[in-house]
């Protein structure tokens, strides 16, 4: 008798995607039939969490299973040491063809040769670059290179999802045969907001967050109110110079426009998804091939009058995170909130692997095995990065700004809806997502919920002690 197959892998990793993109997050409007049809075959965590809300930090520990302030990875375009083995270098079994294409963002050697024997590069002067060009397209800076501005404004054959759907597809018919693992990188539906499917959405059906409706609130971090001020500043800017492409908005209009594009981009990587699974089906290898989707982070699109990522608001912080297992053909939904400090655990589980060394966390599959796994807190972290300020800043004195610049976070989001972040040098949050979902209120002040504020201070500083950080909260 023929030996049992050995599961294939796919993970497809898109570039900022927020969670109520999907149906199955309340996100019924948006045009991704292919991941809600996957959603609807899948394990769902509804309240999966990243484990630093900006994208080097989080890939760090979605390639390692570490926390950033372990390898060091705390900041964008710092490049992941080789001490830390990305998953495919931690399995005992060699028998895989693993292949990475897409976007890296962990320096810029890429993963070729740490456990993947295949990288097609959507980098500079990478694999794409090369594409595009031999297609006749004339990089538009002067060194050489293109903006991503320019990338969003070409066709929809020369996109990047259509060229990492092609050489998707291609691995996947050689490595038919042979066990393989394939993670897809994409970059959308990270910022410029621009793509070839700018108009998928009709405009009056682009909902809003409650947040971006409301009046600024001045009950938050002075550096989330920094970052506020500085992308209004360029908003003005980029309305005189981009009237078509604002990066980032100031009234509702712009930010339903904004949003608008969002979702295209969205829909976009949604299509090559589609396709790289009717590839997979193709070639008779859907019922052997485990397939997972999640975000590095989200995208607060308006949210708190706020975009791109770098907050602990859930826009940010909050991802989707999919699991088809291998022959899976029902959905399973996953309430309590889960951390991607679990998630190279759980890759590894899923392909027979033991736990390694290595890793901080644990295997989510307990809960998808129908087990009793009681759910914990989950953890997230902040460290200094390069928030941008407003030249003449009048939010406060030189002193102050300094200092919420540099200042580092630690959050904690309970299984009973609690979510408190406590900062070195900035101000305190706390939020009780249960009843205030979007979290317009800040009780970190109120009286009445000292005993809870202690209660999950300790929380913090144990889960600090366990995994030697040693920020001074």
């Amino acid at each position: 008798m023929a030996a049992q197959r050995k599961p294939n892998l796919i993970l497809f990793l898109p570039d900022q995607q927020r969670a109520d993109t999907l149906a199955c997050y309340g996100g019924v409007k948006v045009h991704a039939p292919n991941l809600n049809k996957l959603a609807s075959q899948s394990v769902v965590f509804e309240r999966a969490y990243v484990t630093h809300p900006v994208c080097t930090p989080s890939r760090s520990s979605l390639m390692t299973g570490t926390w950033p302030h372990i390898n060091r990875c705390t900041r964008n375009s710092v490049p992941l040491d080789r001490r830390f083995r990305v998953f495919p270098e931690l399995m005992d079994d060699k028998d895989y063809r693993a292949a990475y294409i897409g976007k890296w963002h962990l320096g810029e050697e890429g993963p070729a040769g740490r456990g993947f024997q295949q990288w097609i590069s959507t980098d500079d002067h990478g694999d794409y670059t090369n594409f595009i060009t031999s297609k006749g397209i004339t990089p538009d800076k002067p060194n050489g290179r293109f903006s991503e501005l320019a990338i969003s404004n070409l066709p929809l054959e020369l996109s990047r999802p259509k060229f990492l759907e092609r050489h998707a597809c291609e691995f996947i018919e050689k490595h038919h045969r042979d066990p393989f693992i394939l993670v897809v990188g994409f970059v959308e539906p990270h910022s410029p907001y621009n793509g070839p499917l700018n108009a998928e959405h009709p405009l009056d059906q682009v909902e809003l967050d409650p947040t971006a409706m409301l009046p600024n609130s001045e009950d938050i971090p002075l550096r989330y109110r920094l970052m506020r001020e500085w992308q209004q500043a360029e908003a003005i800017l980029d309305r005189e110079r981009l009237p078509v492409q604002l990066f980032f908005g100031i009234t509702p209009e712009e930010y339903r426009s904004i949003k608008q594009r969002y979702l295209g981009l969205v829909t976009l990587v949604d299509s090559s998804i589609g396709a790289i699974l009717a590839c997979l089906e193709r070639c008779g290898l859907t019922d052997n091939t485990i397939v997972v989707h999640t975000s590095d982070h989200g995208d607060s699109l308006g949210a708190h009058h706020l975009f791109g990522k770098e907050t602990m608001f859930e826009e940010a912080a909050r991802v989707p995170l999919l699991i088809r297992l291998a022959g899976q053909s029902r959905s399973q939904i996953i309430s309590h909130p889960v951390s991607h400090i679990d998630f190279v655990p759980t890759l590894l589980d899923l392909l027979g692997q033991p736990n390694h060394p290595q890793c901080a966390g644990k295997s989510l599959l307990q809960p998808t095995r129908e087990e009793v796994a009681p759910p914990g807190d989950v953890f997230l972290e902040w460290a200094p990065n390069r928030t941008k300020v407003k030249n003449g800043t009048k939010l406060a004195r030189r002193r102050l700004v300094k200092r919420a610049v540099e200042e580092s976070t630690r959050t904690v989001v309970t299984p009973d809806g609690w979510k408190l972040c406590l900062r070195d040098k900035d101000l305190n949050e706390l939020y009780k997502l249960s009843g205030d979902p979007f979290e317009m209120r800040n009780l970190y002040t109120d009286r009445q919920y000292a005993s809870v504020i202690s209660r999950l201070t300790d929380e913090v500083h144990r889960w600090q002690e366990f995994t030697h950080d040693e920020v001074r909260l």
